[in-house]
């Protein structure tokens, strides 16, 4: 008893009014968090009910305050045509897609090839969804089974059946090589 009575005091001298309150990180924002965020993720995008696209990343983040959502890990695009057959396919490094279009911006050794043969290669590549059109203003290079041709400024259908390029710099056809 004599050693309980000795311990309220001491209880009583250790506990005091004063909160504690916890550091506050202040670098830290939550507008930088995703919303959502996902591994090895699979997005169709469709119209009609008929598969137009198939985007696969490694990694997803969804930021609706920016209404973006960003891909890395690499990202594949697989387009298809009005019978839902598979014609061409993209690949990059990263990307990301503009929630408000559906517009896709790929980055970082960019790669497009249809099921002809067809193969763009190019730093930066713009796909935009309501058109349903392939851009560049970087860099590209095209080859095919007939032609190598190098330029600067891209479009093309996603099937890469029809494309210009704006201002080109190198042209060789097969035949010749």
């Amino acid at each position: 008893m004599k050693y309980f009575l000795l311990l309220i005091p001491l209880f009583l001298i250790t506990c005091s009014k004063e909160k504690v309150k916890p550091p506050i990180i202040s670098s830290f924002e939550g507008k930088e968090l995703p919303s959502q965020e996902s591994w090895n993720s699979t997005i169709f995008f469709t119209d009609s009910g008929k598969t137009k696209a198939i985007l696969y990343t490694g990694h997803l983040r969804v930021y609706e305050k920016s209404n973006e959502t960003l891909l890395d890990s690499g990202l594949k695009v697989d387009f298809y045509n009005n019978l839902e057959q598979k014609t061409s396919t993209l690949t990059s490094k990263n990307g990301r897609v503009d929630d408000r279009t559906n517009n896709l911006y790929a980055k970082d050794s960019v790669v497009a090839v249809n099921d002809s043969g067809v193969v763009v290669r190019t730093d930066e590549m713009v796909w935009r969804n309501k058109e349903q059109k392939i851009t560049s203003d970087k860099f590209v290079k095209i080859t095919s089974p007939k032609e190598t041709i190098e330029g600067y400024g891209f479009e093309s259908d996603q099937h890469l059946q029809n494309y210009v390029i704006y201002n080109i710099t190198y042209i060789t056809n097969r035949d010749s090589i």
